[in-house]
């Protein structure tokens, strides 16, 4: 994934109202910009960190500009636009950089799917093998004491419980469930689900895991000219 024109620089006042982030610009003038984020974003937007932004050229937006990715004080890209991350997985799929799903026909987006109603991120089918339903989570928290370590969720996510029960629920029915991390955070080495946050999820997962349904990660790399998944990492069960 490219930006093109290359994101622009500016330094972090305060995220605000879950949508908003106020920032300085270069020449010392502020501007408000939107942020596509809903999460708690533990980490990504401490005052003075460096925002870089995109700017769209469609005429109706009240904020043109995006908030695409943090650089902390202490160095760490993060990209904290959820919308990246499935975009990043399509590309990664399609250009053959996350083997264990390759192989696949078809690719299919947003599909529904389950007996609770939801939206499966990515549907890849083939005729020769089982439909594969991948759910794609976004993993930005990071835990600096323990060298490396990343956590999903950052925060308690009922929905995120659901969509565990519904590839369970697929894998029983005869397809292949995934779920995969796409780590946007360059200081993440490894990930484990974050009990210490969202319990449920945590059980939930193992208990997925048990069923068959497989966890993938892979670390995306930042800048602000590109992103591209690339590094496959280890999911460590606790």
């Amino acid at each position: 994934m490219h930006f093109e024109p290359p994101l622009e620089p500016a330094t972090l006042i305060k995220r605000y109202k879950r949508f908003l982030t106020d920032i300085t610009l270069p020449d010392g003038s502020e501007r408000t910009i939107h942020c596509a984020n809903t999460g708690a974003m533990t980490g990504c937007a401490t005052e003075g960190d460096t925002v870089w932004y995109s700017t769209s050229d469609n005429p109706k937006r009240k904020y043109p500009n995006s908030w695409e990715l943090s650089e902390t004080l202490e160095g760490h890209k993060i990209c904290i636009n959820t919308a990246r991350a499935n975009q990043l997985a399509v590309e990664a799929i399609e250009n053959g950089a996350i083997v264990e799903l390759s192989g696949y026909k078809e690719l299919r987006t947003e599909v529904k799917y389950g007996s609770e109603n939801s939206r499966i991120d990515i549907l890849l089918d083939d005729p020769d093998k089982p439909s594969c339903y991948v759910e794609v989570k976004s993993v930005t928290l990071l835990d600096d004491t323990l060298q490396g370590q990343g956590y999903f969720p950052d925060t308690v996510t009922t929905r995120g419980q659901k969509h565990l029960r519904e590839l369970t629920e697929m894998v029983e029915s005869g397809s292949r469930a995934v779920l995969l991390f796409t780590v946007l955070h360059s200081g993440i080495e490894k990930v484990s689900s974050a009990h210490h946050i969202d319990a449920k999820y945590s059980l939930l997962l193992k208990q997925a895991q048990d069923a068959g349904v497989e966890v993938l990660c892979y670390k995306a790399e930042l800048s602000n000219t590109q992103m591209e998944l690339k590094h496959s990492l280890k999911f460590i069960r606790n």
